[in-house]
């Protein structure tokens, strides 16, 4: 019997080596997470790396269980009994080879996600091109899908299909070469990214402010506003995203217009991501979500659609929706989503601010600390905005560059949620609002400042964080208001440019 269990013991290190059993400290919640690196898969549910063990407790490639070992008389905390090592055994000489079955349990074998498309396939999409250019392109087989007179940039825009044969760069550089054509591009598509949050620890509530929204107002040092004229005159808010319910009980006495300008026959967006950033912004004041600039004005314009459940916003309708702000007079506009460069967005944006002195304030993107810059935030006419915890600490998926210019708290934010209450929600999306508030206190204060004078003041006045000075994970450091309406801190000369 002693060399028989020897031998037992001796073919249970046999395949515990080549895998056709799991040793016992692997097994169960613990050792599914550590072997599956669950610890990023969290933070779409519940924070970093809280849902990690769970997402991998059921994680049992080879249909055992518990009770599967424990009639075989080997208990949870026995080691493994004969009944393991006879279905090792049948593994390795009956079923699929180890090395196979191995592979299947690895996590590097796992489906991956098919990769969002970044462009419509066969689009190119124009500005400023005459009805004769128009018809000679529709003579060599282009089609006019959509046209789209914009009255308050003055200009049409168009979005063409490529005629079949011609690969669609080859249209958009002859397209450029065209008098009037220098904007043409692809028609890439936009999204806006969040993460939700579950925090891991109860905020501390600042003495002067009631809510689980005050921690992120702590940190920015925001002023006390009692309306929409808290820091001087009225101003109108603008912001692009998807839907968002105006029916909520945060919004529900809030004013609030939205607009819709996305084709009828797209899918609508779903009321997630907007509501969100509306009620940062400007939800009621008796609210559990009380908003940065509460009875302020919001034009809210709806310019996603959803598509095979990927949710996002096309080049041509992302410009639609912009020159719906102009024409209604908005003074700052919000952007919470990013995308790839798009000549056309890019050419509207600085028409925007440079023209007709709109700062225009975007998200800096959660495609991670390696991941290309995001635009709109990336464009010099841009106010970028990167998210910190409440600690000051970076947001482990905020995008980096030199174009970054401000942080505000991002991670672990309370807002609005979709249809009723309010939740923890995390991204630069949610940072970017703050400083769209920022902005319009500055309007308040002296409505003629040009954007450049506004980007000016708020990153002066940034508490630096990081290496000292400006960098590409903080930008000029964390916006700071000092705690009163602005102008009242520091006397600053007349606007410069």
């Amino acid at each position: 019997m002693r060399g028989f269990g020897m031998l037992m013991s001796l073919t249970v290190v046999w395949l515990y080596a080549i895998g056709a059993v799991t040793p016992p400290f692997m097994d169960g919640p613990a050792g599914a997470a550590w072997a599956d690196d669950g610890g990023d898969g969290g933070d779409d549910g519940g924070g970093d790396g809280s849902d990690g063990a769970d997402d991998g407790a059921d994680d049992n490639d080879d249909g055992d269980d518990n009770s599967g070992r424990s009639r075989s008389g080997a208990g949870a905390g026995d080691g493994v009994g004969t009944g393991d090592i006879i279905r090792g055994l049948r593994r390795l000489f009956q079923g699929q080879p180890v090395q196979q079955r191995r592979a299947q349990r690895s996590p590097q074998s796992a489906p991956q996600p098919v990769p969002r498309p970044t462009r419509a396939p066969d689009e190119i999409v124009t500005r400023g091109l005459t009805d004769a250019q128009t018809a000679a392109l529709v003579a060599q087989g282009y089609v006019v899908l959509e046209r789209a007179d914009l009255a308050g940039l003055n200009t049409t825009i168009r979005r063409l299909q490529v005629p079949p044969g011609i690969e669609v760069q080859e249209a958009r550089d002859a397209i450029r070469a065209l008098p009037n054509g220098q904007t043409a591009d692809f028609n890439h598509y936009y999204r806006t990214g969040q993460d939700s949050a579950v925090i891991s620890d109860a905020p501390d509530i600042p003495p002067d402010c009631d809510g689980l929204h005050c921690p992120a107002l702590e940190l920015v040092n925001w002023p006390r506003t009692p309306g929409p004229a808290g820091c001087g005159g009225p101003v109108i808010l603008g912001m692009v995203d998807t839907g968002l319910n105006v029916d909520h009980e945060v919004l529900a006495g809030a004013n609030v217009e939205v607009i819709r300008v996305a084709p009828d026959d797209y899918s609508p967006s779903a009321a997630i991501h907007g509501t969100a950033v509306a009620a940062i912004l400007v939800g009621g004041p008796e609210t559990r979500v009380p908003g940065l600039l509460s009875g302020v004005p919001l034009i809210a314009v709806d310019a996603f659609h959803k598509q095979a459940g990927d949710e996002r916003a096309d080049a041509f309708t992302l410009v639609q929706a912009l020159d719906q702000l102009s024409v209604r007079g908005v003074q700052v506009i919000n952007l919470s989503l990013a995308g790839p460069p798009n000549s056309l967005l890019e050419d509207t944006l600085s028409q925007l601010t440079r023209q007709r002195g709109i700062p225009i304030v975007a998200a800096a993107g959660n495609g991670g600390p390696r991941a290309q810059p995001a635009f709109p935030a990336a464009y010099d006419t841009v106010i970028a905005v990167t998210a910190v915890d409440r600690n000051g600490t970076a947001y482990r998926r905020a995008g980096r560059g030199p174009h970054v210019d401000l942080a505000a708290q991002g991670v672990d934010i309370w807002t609005a949620a979709s249809v009723k209450g309010a939740r923890w929600k995390t991204g630069t999306s949610f940072a970017a609002p703050y400083v769209t508030a920022a902005v319009a206190l500055w309007l308040q204060h002296d409505p003629t400042l040009s954007p450049e004078a506004i980007r000016a003041r708020l990153t002066s006045t940034a508490n630096d964080l990081g290496p000292e000075g400006s960098d590409e994970i903080y930008g000029h450091g964390l916006l700071d208001l000092g705690g009163v309406c602005p102008g009242q801190a520091v006397p600053w000369p007349a606007a410069t440019e």
